[in-house]
């Protein structure tokens, strides 16, 4: 987990210490090995997860696998209560270079894949996560891990789809701003391991889903695809999505075949509620943007900040969210409300950006692109943006700081604020003025936070 952030030096004045051991406190929350240890325990030969009991004497293998971009200390976590009771596991990760700091033993094998957008090599992890289960019977227990960036680690496409395919329908939406939500129903509905298809692979295993949510609310069928639950979505909701973003005519021919075709064949459906395979899981949600922002706020108090949460469900455009954060900052600024001074607002949520220019950035550097001339002139006043997992889109930066002197650098170097927006290129924008944050990958993924401060 992060010790230490990266914050600009040529940005001031902030307390850097007060922000930085908040921020770090929101992260230490959802440290992906200590939230398991404290939801999953073991009893002599019994194993405790979220309220549910499992006899390990019953069971002829214990199996652990997972994916996303926690998996590798979530697995770490997993093999340490298990002990001598782990028979194997096979994980697959975005950064698989990470395993070697969590200290796991040769039964789990650690497998990459490519994240945001999956490769052939995400495709072939998948087919060997799925090896080492095959064949599963009520006699055997699995432990499956899932965290933030699951959809593009884990998956196999549909007989008939090709993995440029589903490439080109992901980039496709991205651009078009379609939310993780709408991405996710059509992924579902064009892979095989996706909405519950992996209970459907597993059955009739035993199967405990451990879950770091990267979405906001916590829907399961949503976070990952849901590869171990019931998913409500259809293959008429698919199409509506890309009739809602007029890209239809834009998409594979092949797909839209696909989708069609399981419009009139249920037998292509993807795991519905009353499906029997379901009855061998639990599913629980171990770690949330909800603990993160809880966390965050108990630390700013502790510092002697007036605290307020004021939502963990944030969405929508980011620029437009980041004049709205700018927004409320200055009302608190010109009235102390809705705190006086010194004060700490924290969001969650996750935004998205439609994609119009050639720049380089993600949402949390637009975000805070999006409050740079509102903010402009306020005295001791910081907006902070965060990524949780430590990486803002193709970027290595996690967010960014903006103050009231933020604007006023950028016109000393004749740079635009809103020429930066218009192109998408917020990540050289705090690069040239000074702003980014940068953590290095956080082993864990539960959306983003952003920080309103007053100081």
């Amino acid at each position: 987990m992060v010790k230490t952030i990266n914050f600009p030096e040529n940005l001031s004045p902030i307390p850097r210490e007060h922000v930085e051991k908040i921020l770090l406190a929101g992260l230490a929350a959802v440290d992906p090995g200590m939230v398991v240890e404290s939801l999953v325990k073991r009893h002599g030969n019994y194993l405790e997860a979220g309220g549910h009991w499992y006899d390990l004497d019953n069971y002829n293998r214990v199996l652990v696998v997972g994916f996303g971009k926690a998996v590798i200390p979530m697995s770490a976590a997993v093999e340490q209560i298990l002990e001598d009771s782990l028979t194997a596991g096979m994980v697959i990760s975005k950064h698989a270079n990470l395993s070697s700091g969590y200290g796991l033993s040769s039964k789990i094998q650690v497998r990459k894949g490519s994240h945001p957008v999956p490769d052939q090599e995400s495709i072939l992890a998948t087919q060997s996560l799925l090896a080492i289960t095959q064949g599963c019977s009520k006699d055997d227990l699995i432990i499956c891990l899932i965290s933030g960036g699951g959809s593009a680690l884990f998956t196999w496409p549909v007989a008939g789809i090709t993995l440029d395919d589903v490439r080109n329908l992901t980039r496709l939406l991205l651009k078009s701003g379609a939310e993780i939500g709408e991405i996710n129903t059509l992924r579902k509905h064009l892979d095989q391991v996706k909405g519950g298809g992996l209970a459907r692979w597993l059955f009739p295993a035993q199967v405990v889903t451990l879950i770091i949510s990267d979405v906001i609310g916590n829907p399961l069928e949503v976070i990952a695809s849901g590869p171990t639950v019931a998913d409500p979505s259809t293959f008429e909701d698919a199409i509506q999505i890309l009739q809602k973003y007029n890209i239809v005519h834009e998409i594979p021919d092949n797909i839209w075949a696909y989708l069609q075709k399981g419009l009139v064949n249920s037998s292509l459906e993807s795991v519905k509620t009353e499906d029997p395979v379901l009855e061998r899981v639990q599913n629980l949600i171990v770690a949330s943007n909800y603990r993160a922002a809880h966390a965050a706020a108990a630390e700013a108090q502790r510092r002697g900040f007036h605290t307020l949460i004021l939502t963990t469900y944030l969405h929508g455009e980011a620029s437009q969210a980041g004049m709205w954060l700018a927004s409320i900052l200055k009302q608190m600024v010109l009235t102390g409300e809705p705190l006086p001074r010194p004060a700490c607002v924290i969001i969650g949520g996750e935004t998205t950006v439609t994609v119009r220019g050639n720049g380089l950035g993600g949402r949390n550097l637009e975000t805070a692109l999006g409050s740079v001339c509102d903010l402009a002139g306020l005295n001791e006043i910081a907006l902070v943006t965060l990524g949780t997992d430590g990486e803002d889109g193709p970027t290595d930066a996690a967010g960014a700081v903006v103050t009231g002197e933020t604007l006023n650098k950028a016109g000393r170097l004749l740079i635009n604020p809103r020429v930066s927006l218009a192109n998408n290129d917020s990540f050289h924008f705090f690069e040239k003025v000074g702003g980014l944050i940068k953590t290095g990958p956080t082993g864990t993924n539960v959306n983003d936070l952003a920080f309103l401060f007053a100081f």
